[in-house]
């Protein structure tokens, strides 16, 4: 049997290269269909994208990527109050920020938490723990607010991302519930 090598080798790497696209093409659809039913879809795309194991992942894994997302923010959200605790001068202020800080640390271990639960299929118990994360942002918010201070626009924008990525993940989780 006489193979025509070159025949052989342009159909075998474009079969490979087609096979690729149509996956990493799925994936994609994968993502827009996980972060579809979240309140800002862009925010939820923008951080799955940003993993590099995101073209690879499964609808868990895209939760589990999400909730990282929001780790992350949280350990931001966590040193950004340590370091604005540490120049106010209002007593008051300090207090509530350096609560906010501790929050956000208690937020980080909800969050670690999620993500064996959600590795073990207890889908209830990872959004309850995202749900209490989230309600540590929340209250820190309304205690800084309380005081009439306005956070920095970066701190905002971290927690208005924060918050968002919070809600994507517990709808992503949701739809776990009822497969």
């Amino acid at each position: 049997m006489d193979i025509n090598l070159p025949l052989f080798l342009f159909l075998s790497i474009s079969f490979n290269y087609m096979g690729h696209r149509n996956l990493v093409s799925a994936d994609n659809t994968l993502i827009k269909t996980q972060c579809h039913n979240a309140k800002v879809p862009k925010a939820c795309i923008q951080c799955v994208k940003s993993d590099p194991h995101s073209q690879s992942a499964d609808k868990v894994g895209i939760a589990t990527i999400v909730i990282t997302c929001i780790s992350n923010k949280a350990v931001t959200l966590e040193s950004n109050m340590t370091v604005l605790a540490s120049s106010v001068h209002d007593k008051k202020l300090k207090l509530v920020l350096q609560d906010c800080q501790k929050e956000f640390s208690d937020a980080k271990t909800n969050l670690t938490t999620a993500m064996d639960r959600l590795k073990n299929k207890d889908y209830d118990q990872t959004n309850y723990l995202v749900n209490h994360a989230l309600q540590e942002e929340f209250y820190c918010k309304n205690n800084v607010g309380d005081l009439q201070y306005t956070l920095p626009t970066t701190i905002l924008n971290d927690m208005t991302l924060y918050e968002e990525l919070s809600e994507a993940a517990m709808r992503i989780i949701d739809r776990f519930l009822w497969v």
